[in-house]
């Protein structure tokens, strides 16, 4: 084996391993954009060698079991990995959250590389959805590669301690300085600020998006979704835009009407009745969601707020907002 390609999408991942880019590609998928984020321990553990990680804890759990014994690395540490690997490619897509897992990566390598940058860590200018692509486009496709530098390292480092601040200050002042080495990198930081909530509405961008598509006549739940064909994906996922609308829908003041089941779980999806109740429900904005689109209300006035923004926990007693006018055009 020579040749490794890391990404954070799974599709990816088997994509680029069938268009023969590599020997063996691998999808390490933490979700940094939701909850409460891990601690420096659990994330050094998660990428070093198997010593009894409980189950889904090591990186290379969720990899196809064949793909890793097959070169006999299910057990190995990323840094071992990448030491047996004559080119180690990073291969990371522009969404906040594989931005996120690329600068970890980085930042992870850099506290464990010696003196010397070892010479086989390239990063790939992905600049595109690699799940999206087939593997007989992928195998075509020509992305602009860079060899990792201590440059690359440091940016990651310093950005990774900023979403990792206890308040978005510190990732905010990224904005003042040179990401260019990182090409994907400055759109993410204004995307993640952007679901802080707003100054006026006490909601985050992709909250006000669900409002926005509703009152646009998107009134089928698994319409406001990112793998809807008439969106494009932004920060979140498939579970978290879920929990999104039930947090929309189920507050004590609710800015949405007409959901029909919940919770949105693994369990509803294994029903098909709940399931299709969910489906079919209709969806409307009360006379609360319809004042929070005009910027007339606020969110966090009428309710209880406590979630997460990195490691900033956000309340209703601490709460940092986001107003896009602090950004000069």
């Amino acid at each position: 084996m020579t040749r490794l390609i890391l990404t954070a999408d799974a599709s990816g991942a088997g994509g680029l391993k069938e268009a023969g880019r590599a020997d063996l590609a691998i999808a390490i998928e933490p979700r940094f954009v939701w909850g409460p984020l891990a601690s420096d321990a659990a994330l050094t553990a998660m990428l070093s060698a198997r010593t009894g990680q409980a189950d889904g804890l090591h990186w290379l759990d969720n990899v196809p079991t064949p793909r890793v014994e097959k070169f006999g690395v299910r057990d190995l540490g990323l840094i071992e990995l990448c030491q047996r690997c004559e080119k180690v490619e990073l291969w990371f897509e522009p969404d906040p959250n594989s931005q996120l897992v690329l600068i970890w990566l980085l930042d992870y390598l850099r506290a464990h590389v010696t003196a010397v940058i070892p010479t086989n860590l390239f990063l790939c200018h992905v600049d595109a959805r690699l799940g999206d692509i087939i593997p007989q486009e992928l195998a075509k496709l020509k992305f602009a590669t860079r060899a990792i530098t201590s440059d690359h390292f440091e940016t990651a480092h310093l950005a990774w301690q900023a979403y990792r601040a206890p308040t978005p200050r510190p990732w905010f002042n990224l904005l003042n300085r040179d990401l260019s080495i990182l090409p994907q990198f400055r759109p993410c930081v204004l995307e993640l600020l952007a679901e802080l909530p707003g100054r006026a509405t006490g909601l985050g961008a992709s909250e006000m998006r669900i409002l926005e598509l509703i009152s646009a006549g998107h009134t089928r739940p698994f319409e406001l979704f990112p793998h809807h064909p008439q969106l494009s994906r932004g920060v979140f996922g498939y579970w978290e835009v879920g929990a999104l609308l039930e947090r929309l829908a189920l507050a004590p003041a609710p800015a949405v009407s007409g959901l029909a089941e919940w919770p949105f779980t693994l369990e509803m999806h294994d029903e098909r009745s709940r399931l299709e109740r969910y489906k079919e429900s209709e969806l409307s904005l009360t006379p609360l969601g319809k004042a929070i689109l005009t910027g007339t209300e606020d969110f966090s006035r009428h309710n209880p707020i406590h979630r997460w923004w990195g490691n900033t926990e956000l309340t209703n007693e601490r709460m940092w907002r986001w107003d896009p006018v602090l950004i000069a055009p």
